[in-house]
């Protein structure tokens, strides 16, 4: 086999992986909240309860799955038998659901987290390791190569609502089937090297990425660090409420036939496709505006995002409010996670850029997610909404005046600084 046809073979495999593991994914994470509340019938708060456990996911077992994988095990058999075990436990999760009590649902929500979380890094890890121990230019061949997970995510979404499981725990079957091939999958892949010996000498503090919250001494990132946090509460109100928002309108007689309420998985995978679109836009943006301005627009998305879908409804022209809510959603996520992953990569000293990164997924997915999931709960029973369509706007005012403040606050507090000589990241223009 020649050196091109090899790569090419290459690239596939790791394109299938992250068509499985983001599969698995897109199959439960965007109608368990409709699941939950329309289906199982239970509260905003508690479903607020059960989304925090992403968070306490985020927090607690990427760094000690990679830990494992950098000191005794390669990278991606801790990967097999990770999406071998969230694969079991969204199986059981399907048994059991059904007439559970919320502290059961909770814990097995909590064990399936735990168990996928990791894989977003080591999926990552397994990645870079292969292309670049085969010579490949990661920064331009893992972005098309990761493009598949968000089409396998979408393709899911689709299935499961075509299927017409967005009430029945058959999706957490489906999404089970598909990880625990892509763990078995993850065992065929070329071996992924680590530091090994040279990682043992290192202190598990370091090796953890805890000694980077020396970071916060910086008062440019430690800004930055909070904000994150603040912008971590708003990642999941969408995914958690959004599909039961849309299906709150099947008791209104003029929309109950309406593609939205029909299709709101469809609908919603809008949002996936717009944000294969924005990464592409982001080095124009940050080349002509700088970070600065860059994480502003995407904070004035996320007010946007919330906002119209304040207003939107199933019928015309509230269906357009939607629909721009699902575009926009790509610029408030891709501004604010990859730019400022790349201002992280920047900023930091070398020796330091891996728990930087950690420390800043730390902050967003994991302490803002929690934050956001239960607070985000209580402001949906505080307005009663479930159930009720025309008090649903008032929730996402509520999300949308958060989103506007915090965008506010970052403009006045975060610094203006010039780009440094040689640097990718433009402070400012």
């Amino acid at each position: 086999m020649n050196t091109e046809k090899r790569y090419s073979l290459l690239r596939l495999r790791l394109a299938i992986l992250c068509f499985l593991q983001f599969f698995s994914w897109g199959a439960w994470l965007i109608t368990l909240g409709r699941y939950l509340m329309d289906g199982l019938h239970f509260s905003g708060t508690d479903v607020g309860f059960v989304f925090a456990t992403a968070g306490i996911a985020s927090i607690i077992m990427p760094p000690l799955l990679g830990y494992v994988a950098d000191r005794w095990m390669r990278a991606e058999k801790v990967l097999g038998l990770s999406l071998i075990a969230y694969g079991i436990a969204l199986g059981v999760f399907g048994l059991i659901s059904p007439g559970a009590s919320l502290t059961l649902i909770f814990i097995s929500v909590l064990v399936i987290n735990l168990f996928f979380m990791p894989t977003l890094s080591l999926c990552n890890t397994v990645a870079y390791s292969t292309l670049k121990h085969n010579g490949e230019d990661v920064v331009k061949v893992f972005p098309p190569i990761r493009i598949w997970g968000t089409i396998g995510f979408i393709i899911a979404m689709w299935v499961i609502n075509l299927g017409n499981l967005m009430e029945s725990p058959k999706q957490f079957y489906v999404a089970g089937a598909i990880a625990f091939i892509g763990g078995l999958y993850s065992f065929t892949l070329p071996p992924c090297y680590s530091g090994g010996k040279e990682n043992r000498k290192k202190g598990i503090l370091s090796l953890l990425g805890l000694d980077s919250f020396v970071l916060f001494r910086d008062r440019k990132m430690a800004i930055f660090f909070i904000f994150s946090m603040l912008l971590g509460c708003a990642l999941q109100l969408t995914n958690a409420y959004g599909n039961s928002f849309l299906n709150s309108f099947k008791d209104v007689s003029e929309y109950t036939s309406s593609f939205a309420v029909k299709y709101p998985s469809i609908l919603l995978s809008v949002s996936q496709i717009s944000e294969t679109l924005f990464i592409l836009t982001i080095p124009f943006f940050l080349r002509r505006m700088g970070i600065k301005w860059v994480i502003f627009i995407s904070l004035m998305a996320w007010t946007l995002r919330f906002g119209l879908f304040a207003v939107g409804n199933p019928g015309f022209p509230g269906v357009i409010a939607l629909i721009l809510s699902m575009i926009i959603y790509g610029m408030a996520f891709d501004f604010f996670n990859i730019s400022g992953s790349m201002f992280v990569e920047h900023e930091a000293h070398p020796s330091m850029r891996a728990g930087a990164q950690g420390l800043f997924v730390f902050m967003t997915n994991g302490v803002g997610t929690i934050l956001g999931s239960i607070g985000g709960g209580f402001v949906v029973d505080l307005f009663r909404a479930q159930e009720i369509p025309t008090q649903w706007p008032s929730v996402w005012y509520a999300f949308a005046g958060y989103a506007l403040v915090v965008a506010i606050l970052f403009l006045i507090l975060f610094p203006n600084r010039k780009r440094e000589k040689g640097s990718g990241v433009p402070q400012r223009v």
